[in-house]
């Protein structure tokens, strides 16, 4: 995405600017080399971040979705840094960057006025990559596989600064859900804000979720776990609801199985406070990212550039109305059929098998098998 925020009398410019960052970038020999420290400099610091949500995002989508699409690596490998040169950047875009998969949207100006931009810089123009057909497109569509990674890490010394943080092991656990063009998608909207969640220091008031089931349920009844977030990632052919928890080593046993109690759970009973709660605080939420203009232009380009149009605030909110507790009965009933997909970040010493959670999450009381140990 590219974006400009600028007075309305100067759409022309911004128009023409555009046109020209997107269809003739130079790509200097000393950007692509700038940019390729920044990338190792990134890198570097992902792996040494407290906070391990984007490497386990990672590692859940390359569990769920093994060696396809969306499971392959979206940070750029370390070997692969050296490689990335003029020519790739420009086959990549003479792929990709095509009319067929760009949108141009405004907020806060007259349509016809835009229309006029797009003839005058967008149509006909010959990109500095030129003009051959694109050939190399990746039109797979999500294979969920399902599955389990695992790194074994050394998470003692992970620190911001003099104040240590608790050593923590860290586990997410996935099952396959909807694309956001199926009718499903908005009953998963709602069931991942009805567990919500978050970390066991968060603050309260009003909208933090704190009657959500993961704070009910979980943070507070369960005072040594550190974190327990749901997370629903949509794709246009697939998607995935997740959820993240982080405790001591010792407890991972623990936790796993509080985890799969609660995607069990899910399937059971729905209050009608509950959802009337997790429904109003999903259209509160929209209504509220909606009140910024940079934000309406992306979700108009979002949108037509999935659907080829755009529900407006209204729509969505009565879509949003619209969800009874069958349907997330329906949808939880459906997702549980699933192989899970877990990601496993820490010390590992105590994690159960793959098999014993997938047994756990097919079970009627999420409960994992039990684990006898004989000692002489």
């Amino acid at each position: 995405m590219y974006a400009v925020s600028a007075e309305a009398k100067g759409l022309d410019t911004v128009v023409s600017l555009l046109a020209d960052v997107v269809l003739k970038p130079r790509l200097t020999d000393e950007e692509i080399e700038m940019t390729r420290m920044a990338v190792r400099f990134e890198l570097e610091d992902m792996n040494m971040r407290p906070d391990p949500e984007p490497l386990l995002t990672e590692m859940i989508h390359a569990a769920a979705y093994r060696d396809n699409t969306v499971g392959l690596d979206r940070f750029c490998p370390v070997e692969n840094i050296e490689k990335m040169d003029r020519n790739i950047l420009h086959s990549y875009l003479k792929n990709y960057y095509t009319p067929d998969r760009m949108v141009l949207a405004g907020v806060g100006i007259e349509h016809e006025q835009l229309v006029e931009c797009a003839r005058k810089y967008l149509v006909g123009v010959n990109p500095v990559w030129g003009s051959a057909k694109s050939k190399d497109i990746d039109r797979s569509v999500a294979q969920y596989t399902g599955g389990i990674i695992k790194v074994e890490k050394d998470m003692s010394n992970v620190s911001l600064g003099p104040t240590p943080i608790p050593e923590l092991t860290h586990i997410m656990i996935g099952l396959e859900s909807c694309s956001f063009l199926e009718d499903d998608f908005i009953p998963f909207a709602v069931l991942n804000m009805m567990m919500g969640g978050g970390g066991s220091f968060s603050a309260g008031g009003p909208g933090k979720g704190m009657f959500t089931r993961l704070y009910l349920n979980v943070l507070n009844r369960h005072h040594w776990m550190y974190n327990a977030t749901s997370y629903h990632h949509s794709y246009e052919d697939t998607g995935l609801l997740c959820i993240h928890a982080s405790a001591d080593p010792k407890q991972v046993r623990e936790m796993v199985e509080i985890l799969t109690k609660e995607f069990v759970l899910m399937s059971g009973t729905v209050g009608e406070v509950e959802l009337e709660r997790a429904k109003t605080q999903l259209k509160s939420m929209l209504m509220m990212n909606l009140e910024s203009r940079p934000v309406i232009f992306e979700d108009v380009g979002r949108q037509v550039l999935a659907t080829s149009t755009r529900k407006l605030p209204h729509e969505l909110c009565d879509l949003i109305d619209n969800v009874k507790a069958g349907d997330i009965k329906r949808v939880v009933t459906k997702m549980l059929r699933n192989k899970p997909a877990v990601a496993a970040l820490g010390d590992l010493t105590e994690l159960p098998t793959y098999e014993h959670i997938q047994a756990a999450l097919s079970s009627k009381d999420g409960q994992l098998p039990r684990v006898y140990r004989f000692f002489r």
